[in-house]
């Protein structure tokens, strides 16, 4: 957050550690040992999630699932049973935290990795955690999983994330709690100059980098999911809407249709989360019906700008019905769980 008259500046440490294709590290590679603990409304976590379902690392990986609100204290298990992770036997995220470093200072954060068996967080470091699931766990990835993170793409995939990420995904918070009117102004025109260069990128290819879906697809896809229905009136990023942006609008679009993008999107737990955690921005927790969702329906003709969405490789397959987001939450969802 920001206090009054400041900027906001984002908590940037983290658990830093790794889980890597070693046998002698502290955390190896180790198909089911651990948990992702993630939340549907938060768009760092729902990159994991992505970033899972396109690798298939579903059956080696676990999911648990923290609901759209929190407190101070701690993301909670309150969708399961008892309010109890099934796996882990815990509340709150916190306790993991906790079990690793008694006293945990910092915020309690999702993406999470917890070792199963110590019921430790391993890392919070949402960055690394679905550059390492890209990179470490090849030997388990599905077949026909795409390369997201091609070697001969990484110098300009490098800048492209660092741009994304301080400007877009960083942002809309930055404008959202910003401290002051002068705070607000400088981070609006840092915003919008950005969805600029994005505008005029995009118009004349089909992803951000490369001729299919890489990562850095994956981390804008997150934040644009989200602006119109919280960031451009919650997060007063408000000069236009997504849908105002032709050639971003018709990129999220072909994101949203593509298999592991859409059907990860809980629009439902998106808004409990902004409209009622931050009360400070929206003191009564009034949560706004619109926007009307079934735009995302809309073609996008994307594909005359060339590539394919998966490369060489293959859509993910069917959603673990557990892991399916209600068609309540999002309408474009069929009942396999899939966006059609």
């Amino acid at each position: 957050m920001a206090g009054e008259g400041k900027a906001y500046t984002r908590d940037t440490q983290y658990i830093e550690d790794r889980i890597l294709d070693d046998p002698d590290a502290r955390w190896p590679v180790e198909p089911g040992r651990y948990r992702l603990v993630a939340a549907r409304a938060c768009p760092w976590a729902n990159r994991a999630i992505i970033v899972r379902r396109l690798l298939g690392l579903e059956d080696v990986i676990s999911m648990g699932l923290c609901g759209p609100t929190h407190d101070e204290n701690s993301w909670t298990f309150d969708l399961d049973p008892g309010g109890l992770d099934p796996v882990l036997r815990i509340p709150r995220l916190k306790d993991a935290y906790e079990a690793r470093l008694p006293g945990y200072p910092r915020g309690i954060t999702v993406p999470a990795i917890v070792d199963e068996r110590s019921g430790e967080v391993v890392t919070n470091d949402f960055a690394q955690i679905t550059e390492d699931f890209a990179t470490q766990w090849t030997r388990h990835h599905r077949d026909g999983a795409p390369d997201l993170w091609p070697q001969e793409l990484r110098e300009e995939m490098d800048a492209v994330n660092k741009r994304v990420y301080t400007e877009v995904n960083n942002g809309v918070y930055r404008c959202g709690f910003a401290g002051d009117q002068q705070a607000y102004d400088a981070a609006y025109k840092r915003l919008f100059t950005a969805l600029d260069w994005l505008e005029e990128r995009l118009a004349t290819r089909r992803y951000l980098v490369g001729d299919a879906i890489t990562e850095s697809d994956v981390r804008l896809f997150t934040t644009l999911a989200r602006f119109d229905a919280v960031y451009h009136g919650h997060f007063k990023c408000n000069r236009r809407k997504l849908t105002e942006m032709p050639n971003l609008w018709g990129y999220a679009r072909d994101l949203f249709t593509t298999p592991g993008f859409g059907d990860t999107i809980d629009f439902t737990q998106i808004k409990q989360h902004y409209y009622l955690v931050h009360r400070d921005l929206n003191p009564k927790g009034i949560i706004p019906d619109g926007p009307d969702l079934s735009v995302w329906a809309e073609p996008h003709d994307r594909a005359r700008l060339g590539g394919t969405p998966f490369g060489d490789g293959t859509a993910p397959g069917a959603i673990p019905e557990a892991e399916r987001v209600p068609t309540s939450a999002n309408p474009l969802v069929g009942t396999d769980g899939l966006v059609h």
